[in-house]
């Protein structure tokens, strides 16, 4: 699962990409926060159904 994330990711950064364009920060980062909210919002759910917090 982690590693077709990851092939997934990396698919979505090098779409449509020729090799005389800079990278697309605003989709780098775009994609970036949206893993980080995504990994925020699954590590509250588990910490709710584990009853830690």
């Amino acid at each position: 699962m982690r590693r077709f994330a990851m092939k997934a990711l990396f698919a979505l950064l090098t779409l449509n990409r020729d090799d005389d364009d800079p990278p697309r920060w605003d989709r780098i980062i775009l994609i970036a926060s949206t893993v980080v909210t995504i990994g925020l919002i699954a590590l509250y759910a588990y910490g709710k159904t584990t009853g830690r917090w």
